[in-house]
């Protein structure tokens, strides 16, 4: 078993569980404490039952909640030497450094990080793997470089950043400045490059995608996935977008049926 569940993903936090048989990890925490174990409690857990958190960049919708949850439930941090350093709260009870080319494993979950493009100063995401299916995070990150693609390959899930719509961030309220960061090789993937790193990626063994960090002033829900199911073949119904201000189902990622509206489908404890 493979099975992922997001906690809220979007530039106001973010925290994606992955769990196996026997793990559970929390990736990233960019909410607080308070409101990551209220979140967690909708799909019956409690920050008590996590193995480990592994954190992808230093930037605060990332890691608002890393320091009060590690020090209140004893739990060991993984993180680059970057991020690190980049830190303004290092206070963990467990530090674990790691190399983003290097896999680990964290209990039966196997891990292999990659860097990313983005400004941060080593940002990296990860795949994660158990009993042969692997599933991605890859959201910020500006571009997506061969290395990119080749980490990503043969993926049976994906959440996959769709951070902003050209038309509405063109049109928005942000400056020329920060749309520029936005749109920078070190900035956040479009719907556009989103649906073609996809296509790239597709094979019948992909059977979720998910749809991650939309910003909330340049872009909505049917932006994102009527461009990504543009780049899918007709009919397809693997896309999910992801909220900010709730939680999502699990969903299995070995046998995901995405079909099914989450609320319709009962919350595994």
């Amino acid at each position: 078993m493979l099975q992922v569940a997001s906690l809220g993903s979007g530039s106001a936090g973010n925290a994606t569980l992955v769990r196996s048989d026997n793990t559970l990890l929390l990736l990233d925490c960019g909410f607080t404490l308070k409101e990551t174990t209220a979140r967690m409690a909708k799909l019956g857990l409690s920050p008590a039952n996590i193995d480990a958190v592994l954190i992808t960049h230093e930037h605060g919708d990332h890691v608002r909640g890393v320091g009060p949850l590690s020090r209140k439930f004893a739990k060991s941090v993984w993180l680059t030497h970057g991020t690190y350093n980049a830190l303004r709260d290092q206070r963990f009870t467990h530090t674990k450094l790691f190399s983003a080319h290097a896999s680990f494993s964290i209990g039966d979950i196997e891990i292999e990080p990659f860097p990313t493009p983005h400004d941060a100063a080593e940002s990296c995401q990860f795949v994660f793997g158990h009993r042969g299916v692997r599933f991605a995070c890859a959201t910020d990150l500006g571009t997506y470089t061969p290395h990119v693609e080749h980490m990503l390959k043969g993926v049976a899930g994906i959440l996959v950043e769709s951070n902003y719509d050209e038309t509405m961030l063109s049109n928005g309220p942000y400056p020329p400045s920060l749309q520029a960061r936005i749109r920078s090789d070190f900035g956040h993937l479009g719907n556009e490059q989103a649906g073609e790193l996809v296509k790239k990626l597709d094979h019948p063994g992909m059977r979720t995608i998910l749809l991650g960090h939309l910003s909330e002033q340049n872009n909505t829900d049917d932006a994102a996935a009527n461009t990504m199911r543009h780049y899918l073949p007709a009919g397809d119904n693997r896309v999910t977008v992801l909220q900010q201000h709730s939680c999502s189902r699990w969903f299995d990622i070995a046998t995901s049926d995405v079909s099914a509206p989450a609320e319709a489908l009962p919350e595994l404890a």
